[in-house]
């Protein structure tokens, strides 16, 4: 047997993991080769001063120390627990918030223009009004807020029209729904589905 194999069976020796036939062979080995018993000799010696060693037991208030710096469980806040048990209260509610920061938002608004759409490119603004000239496009959704629309072209959507005017000329086409908000409940509405329609469909 070769000593490098045979070093590496003393520790399974002293693990008590080498088989008998193993056993065996090293023990021929140790036989015909001094330096590999001593070797043994002083790996034995060792693994008997270290389970000579009393084992140290942690003290009683480290158990104490390791929970309480553990992360707290987070418990569901009162609220959230309503909100789930009570669902149609919940989304009243949420409507009247949506409805009076409407009112709030119809109040303070201001008389000037706003044009909001994903595609302005072919619109086009002279003073107060917004005009998708004859021929041209505008892909997805418009709204015109405190102006007037004149359509001549095509909207590929809906045609939102908030405290204003449209004029749709005979070569215009809208592919949605034209929308016409002047009154407070209708603005009212018309934010509530927004967000309703933000919160199912994501636009």
């Amino acid at each position: 047997m070769d000593c490098k194999v045979a070093i590496a069976f003393m520790h399974d020796y002293l693990d008590r993991e080498l088989s008998k036939e193993r056993s065996a062979e090293l023990s021929r080995h140790l036989d015909q080769c001094p330096e590999c018993r001593r070797r043994l000799d002083a790996l034995e010696k060792t693994d008997a001063l270290l389970h000579s060693v009393p084992a140290e037991s942690a003290p009683n208030y480290m158990a104490y120390r390791v929970m309480k710096s553990l992360p707290k469980k987070r418990s569901p806040k009162a609220w959230t627990t309503w909100v789930r048990r009570h669902p149609a209260m919940s989304a009243a509610a949420m409507f009247l918030v949506v409805m009076v920061s409407s009112f709030f938002a119809m109040w303070n608004q201001s008389e000037q223009l706003t044009v909001r759409g994903a595609d302005l490119e072919h619109v086009v603004i002279e003073g107060n009004t917004v005009i998708v000239p004859a021929g041209q496009k505008v892909a997805g959704d418009l709204t015109i807020e405190n102006g007037v629309a004149d359509v001549q072209g095509d909207v590929e959507g809906n045609l939102t029209i908030i405290d204003g005017n449209v004029t749709l000329a005979s070569t215009a086409h809208i592919a949605g729904k034209v929308k016409h908000i002047d009154r407070a409940m209708d603005w009212a509405w018309y934010k509530v589905t927004s967000w309703f329609d933000t919160i199912a469909y994501g636009s």
